[in-house]
């Protein structure tokens, strides 16, 4: 993407010689009369242009040039447009949900247009003139239909349910929407989670993860080898279009080297899957956390006997295995104010509260008392042995007992040293924190755990490992922040602290941890 200014394009145009155009739309020329660029009008955010021209495409500064042609916009009473495209699960509820709460905090009114097919628009008007300010346009569909439109000039916003495709990223880099893997390019909204879910008189309460897998790749195919009545499961799952369905896939059956089983019945919307599931008695589903309807949750158990269910604490520290981010994902092009405005709006204490209503779980980091963790502490007793024992055990507690504990959680990709999809965002969102001086004159202790397989000494000298890596990426992040105001320590108990158990590869990935303590 490059930006062009008139002093910057004249040197441009000069050096590259006059060009033949093929009619197009507009034609920005100089005030001086000395530039002259032909070219598709790609946007205009009221104070640039962006152009697509045979040099590629091209953001022009307004105030330099003039505009002529069909595609020149109205100078004197600009509408800021935004194109948003996209999960369903974002576009149906939570995103119509924030732009009205966005209008009515801006003194706008929001009225909603309905377009073709999944398609509407919101007009934002000025509440006391009435005047037109902006149009936002949500296609809500499917995430790979909304990577579609993007890789078309069709979006300017995509609302996705899992991480881009490398072939997505490739096509956005090469179209000149820059690196949509970077911190400013992508960024997580809200959370989800994937829920098993059966019919209210199915007598199962739990399912482990490994089961749940071998269920999803017909592996298991009877209640009976779940402990419930011998009759065949039924698997129900969103399209494999949704992003909710493409992630049973990378959550769940990659991990287990599985692939999905033939024969599962598909539901274009949520809640279609949960009517479904709730109406068939040997029915078996993984339906957002968001759209549960009358089904019964299945809790996620191990055979050491740890229990969790996909509640909103749970889901938003990562605690809960089969967590979903729904993301944003922005290419590198300017916005117009409005839009901008939306997008700071989403960050936000109002917008997390709107996420909140809306059924999802919000980014709001909250502080846990140790006296609200006691099954977590109970855990590390349980499971305490030979390699970790008393002394290590009441050192954790003396450390950590008049701290409390940030929901913001740090987890790693599988295999990997990488941080996870909502562990990145999670660095940009503690960063920005201690930037606004949220946590001037408090501790921060990074305090690394992980799973058990191993000796305890050396899962210990990873987990300060790990620590102290989150804690580097944080201060990096944190540009403006003013660092002698905080207190930033690490810490490691190793596999002292488990949060499930260690007989699948969930469990590991979820034991193996950086959290934030805070004092």
């Amino acid at each position: 993407m490059k930006y062009c200014r008139a002093a910057f394009c004249a040197a441009l145009f000069l050096a590259l010689g006059a060009f033949t155009a093929l009619a197009q739309d507009v034609t920005l020329t100089s005030r001086d009369g000395s530039v002259e660029i032909n070219g598709t009008l790609l946007g205009f955010d009221g104070e640039f242009y962006r152009v697509e021209t045979i040099y590629g495409e091209l953001t022009v500064d307004g105030s330099g040039v003039l505009c002529e042609g069909p595609g020149c916009p109205n100078l004197t009473a600009f509408v800021a447009e935004l194109r948003m495209s996209g999960a369903d699960t974002m576009g149906s509820v939570l995103m119509p949900a924030l732009v009205e709460a966005f209008a009515l905090r801006n003194g706008l009114s929001a009225t909603r247009q309905a377009g073709e097919g999944a398609r509407f628009t919101y007009l934002l008007r000025n509440r006391e003139t009435g005047e037109l300010m902006g149009r936002f346009h949500i296609h809500a569909t499917n995430t790979d239909e909304g990577f579609a439109d993007l890789l078309v000039n069709d979006a300017d916003i995509v609302m996705s349910l899992r991480e881009i495709r490398d072939a997505e990223a490739e096509r956005a880099q090469e179209a000149g929407m820059g690196n949509l893997r970077g911190p400013r390019r992508a960024r997580v909204l809200a959370l989800d989670a994937l829920v098993p879910i059966v019919s209210q008189d199915n007598p199962v309460a739990d399912i482990t993860t490994t089961d749940l897998a071998h269920a999803f790749s017909g592996q298991i195919d009877n209640w009976r080898d779940l402990g419930g009545p011998d009759a065949p499961i039924t698997l129900h799952l969103r399209d494999g279009r949704s992003g909710l369905g493409q992630a049973v896939v990378d959550r769940l059956l990659n991990p287990a080297r599985a692939e999905l089983a033939p024969g599962v019945e598909r539901h274009d919307s949520n809640d279609a899957l949960a009517r479904a599931v709730a109406d068939d008695p040997f029915g078996l589903g993984l339906a957002s956390a968001a759209s549960l309807g009358l089904t019964k949750q299945l809790a996620l158990s191990g055979a050491c006997g740890f229990t969790l269910r996909a509640e909103r604490r749970n889901v938003k520290t990562e605690d809960y295995p089969l967590t979903a981010p729904l993301f944003l994902y922005l290419p590198a092009r300017r916005l117009p104010k409005l839009a901008r405005e939306f997008l700071t709006y989403l960050r936000g204490p109002q917008a997390q509260l709107v996420i909140r209503r809306a059924g999802f779980v919000d980014q709001t980091p909250e502080e846990i008392p140790v006296d609200a963790q006691g099954n977590r502490f109970a855990n590390a007793i349980s499971q305490a042995g030979e390699e970790i024992g008393l002394e290590e055990l009441q050192r954790m507690v003396s450390v950590l007992s008049p701290m409390r504990r940030l929901t913001t959680t740090f987890r790693f990709e599988q295999g990997s040293t990488r941080l996870d999809a909502q562990s990145r965002s999670n660095v940009e969102q503690l960063a920005r924190a201690l930037e606004a001086g949220t946590y001037d004159t408090r501790e921060l202790l990074f305090v690394g755990f992980s799973d058990g397989e191993g000796s305890a000494r050396i899962n210990r000298e990873i987990s300060v490992r790990r620590a102290e890596a989150v804690r580097r990426a944080v201060q990096i992040a944190a540009e403006t922040a003013n660092l002698s105001r905080i207190g930033l320590e690490v810490d490691a108990f190793g596999e002292a602290m488990p949060m499930a158990c260690d007989d699948s590869a969930w469990g590991r990935l979820v034991n193996r941890r950086v959290e934030v303590w805070v004092r």
